[in-house]
């Protein structure tokens, strides 16, 4: 079966670097499956999952918290500002943070405060979200 090499970089480390069947990346406009010989394609990630494939089996579930992508028939890279596995979030945990994050959005005292928090808090819904729909799948 034909492989494609998949590098995932943060700006501390590289969370993954191998050879995979298929990886699915949470692009800007939607979900992107990208196999072996893909078309040339840059594209923003949005907050999401990466999914990493190794045959038809799920080898690793990595939620990304943005950045961007550049894949080549040759392999894919994507370039993100945080990764952390999803099984490694804790639903409790980001519900404490988003009810955190709430707060810090009304107490904002600035534009640029504000913003940030907003930010924040989008980020810690998605994550949220994501933990939910995929204890639902399991």
């Amino acid at each position: 079966m034909a492989t494609l090499p998949f590098t995932l970089v943060s700006p501390e480390k590289v969370l993954f670097d191998q050879e995979v069947s298929m990886v699915v990346i949470p692009g800007l406009e939607g979900d992107i499956g990208v196999l072996p010989h893909h078309a040339p394609l840059l594209t923003l990630l949005r907050p999401g999952v990466v999914t990493i494939y190794e045959e038809e089996k799920v080898l690793v579930r990595i939620f990304v918290d943005g950045g961007f992508s550049e894949v080549t028939s040759e392999r894919c890279v994507a370039l993100i500002t945080e990764g952390k596995p999803l099984k490694a979030l804790d639903k409790a945990t980001l519900e404490i943070e988003i009810k955190n994050l709430l707060e810090d959005v009304a107490d904002s005292k600035t534009p640029e405060e504000r913003k940030k928090a907003n930010q924040d808090l989008e980020i810690a819904r998605v994550k949220l979200m994501e933990i939910v729909s995929h204890q639902k799948r399991a």
